[in-house]
Formats: C-alpha cells, sequence, structure tokens
C-alpha cells in the first residue's frame, strides 16, 4: 500500500531547511522515520499509512542531502554526526507526547546513535538493519583521506548523472535492488528524482556517493549502543545481501533490551520488499511497550 498524499512542510533543522512528510493518525506518539543512505522520505510511505491508521503520528523527513532537502553549503561535508544534530532538532520540532525513532540502514544507525545520546528522550527504538557497518582495522586511513579528498573534488566536478526519463530511473533502482517490486520503484523514480536538460536525476547531492575519511569503529560505536536505554527491535531482512559481522552477537548485547525479528522474503530494502510484514513487526513490537 503506497500513500502519495501526506501532508508536506518544510522545517529548520540545525541550520537546513528539511522537507518533512506526515502522516498523522491522530495520537500522541510520535514515529520519527529515519531513511536509509540514497533514500529519501517516500521510502517509508509503503508502510507509513498503515502506522497512522493505528493512531501514531508519523513523521519522516528527507535527511540533509537527500530528497527535497537543502544540500550542505561550500566547504561542508556529510559527516555522520552532524546527521545526529539534524535529528536532535527534528525531534524537538516534531514529537508529541511520545517519541519512537524509526529508521532503515543509515537512519536506523542515526536512531541507536541518538537514542544512546538521549537516553531519555525516545520510548523505542526501531532498527532495521542498522547495526551491520563493516569494521576494518588495519585500513590505510591516510590514504583513505587521500581517496576523499579526490572523490569530493570528482563528484563536485562530475555532477549527478542524466538518465532519460522515470523508467530508467525506475530500472535504476531496481539494479540495486532486484526484490524491488516495479511498481515501487516507480513511484520511488517519480519522487526521488528531478527534471533537467536531456532527462532527469536524482536528487540527492552527488557528493553523498564518496567514502567519508571517518571509519566506523566498534569501540566508538558501542559505547553509543550501551548507553541506549529503551527497548529496541532489530529488524533483519531473511535475504539481506548485507552479511552480518562476524560480532553481531556481541554488537547486539550492548543493547539493554534488544527484540530481534526477521522479515521473510525481504531482503535489506525491506520496507519495499515486504511492507505489510515490516508494519505488523513495528506495530506489535508498540504494543509490548
Amino acid at each position: 500500500m503506497i500513500d502519495s498524499h501526506p501532508a508536506e512542510r518544510d522545517l529548520i533543522a540545525n541550520g537546513l531547511r528539511h522537507r518533512l512528510l506526515e502522516w498523522d493518525g491522530g495520537g500522541r506518539t510520535t514515529l520519527l522515520c529515519l531513511h536509509g543512505f540514497l533514500d529519501l522520505s517516500w521510502g517509508f510511505a509503503p508502510i507509513a499509512p498503515a502506522l497512522a491508521a493505528a493512531g501514531y503520528h508519523v513523521v519522516a523527513p528527507d535527511l540533509r542531502g537527500h530528497g527535497d532537502s537543502e544540500w550542505i553549503g561550500r566547504g561542508g561535508y556529510y559527516h555522520f554526526l552532524d546527521y545526529l544534530h539534524d535529528v536532535a532538532d527534528l525531534a524537538d520540532a516534531t514529537a508529541r507526547d511520545r517519541l519512537v525513532v524509526v529508521g532503515h540502514s543509515m537512519g536506523a544507525s542515526l536512531a541507536a546513535l541518538f537514542a544512546g545520546v538521549f537516553p531519555d528522550r525516545p520510548r523505542a527504538i526501531v532498527v532495521m538493519e542498522g547495526m551491520r557497518l563493516a569494521e576494518d582495522l588495519e585500513e590505510d586511513l591516510p590514504r583513505r583521506a587521500a581517496s576523499w579528498i579526490h572523490e569530493v573534488r570528482r563528484a563536485r566536478q562530475r555532477g549527478p548523472r542524466v538518465l532519460p526519463d522515470v523508467a530508467a530511473c525506475a530500472e535504476r533502482i531496481r539494479q540495486f535492488d532486484p526484490l524491488c517490486p516495479s511498481d515501487v520503484a516507480t513511484f520511488l523514480a517519480e519522487h526521488g528524482t528531478r527534471p533537467v536538460p536531456g532527462g532527469r536525476v536524482f536528487k540527492h547531492d552527488p557528493v553523498h556517493v564518496t567514502r567519508g575519511p571517518y571509519p566506523f569503529r566498534l569501540e566508538q560505536w558501542s559505547r553509543y549502543w550501551r548507553a541506549v536505554r529503551c527497548p529496541a527491535l532489530l529488524l533483519e531482512g531473511e535475504r539481506t545481501e548485507l552479511p552480518p559481522p562476524p560480532d553481531m552477537p556481541d554488537r547486539v548485547a550492548c543493547l539493554r533490551d534488544a527484540r530481534t525479528r526477521i522479515v521473510p522474503g525481504a531482503g535489506h530494502m525491506m520496507i519495499r520488499h515486504e511492507p505489510a510484514a515490516v508494519a505488523a513487526e513495528v506495530l506489535a513490537f508498540l504494543r509490548e511497550v
């Protein structure tokens, strides 16, 4: 089920304009839904109507540099903790009596970070494949920093890739996500791209495709996870393309109250693949907490 008519509005968070989608079920619990890397708020459209129908106030922002939200200015970059400040402001501006942070992939990592930094803020978090970040302790960090600079220069010079039409954009989505149904891919292509001379481009800032200079370090991130006090639902796709790290049980054990569920038939982009099952798992968890 895809609802293409949520309320839309803009909100300033951390000095940047953010586009928000809102499905208002009238309740006093706000579900702040954070999308993944190179995705956008419309990615929650397959499940948001079901969550709102259960009485929840559902808000999904385009994170900085994604969708219709503002790109960073000259000389800036998308360091991961920059998003955290954005999310803190978004939560303050949108949450009603109770806050639940629902995240997918990058957004799920942010949900867990937010709950560790503000342990008294969320009533619960939903983490959809957000703890599978790869760690390489042997990586050459000076070389990575040099590559980052070269990649950012190249991305700014090259700009976004132009595709001929919406159909080509939808095919591009399915190229990286073969389990995505064609109608969902078309829906996301319509909302996630914009017209330019010669065709269409995806709305995200091309700088996003560069690899940042700061690698994932479990020793640091586990400190945030251990600070989380609220219940956490960990949703994993049965057919996910992301292999679990060998220390996945240790990562999950950092959370005081973690409840892991598997979504049958779903890959990493589970909201696209099995929206009814994902919504059912989220609602069942919210009834428990």
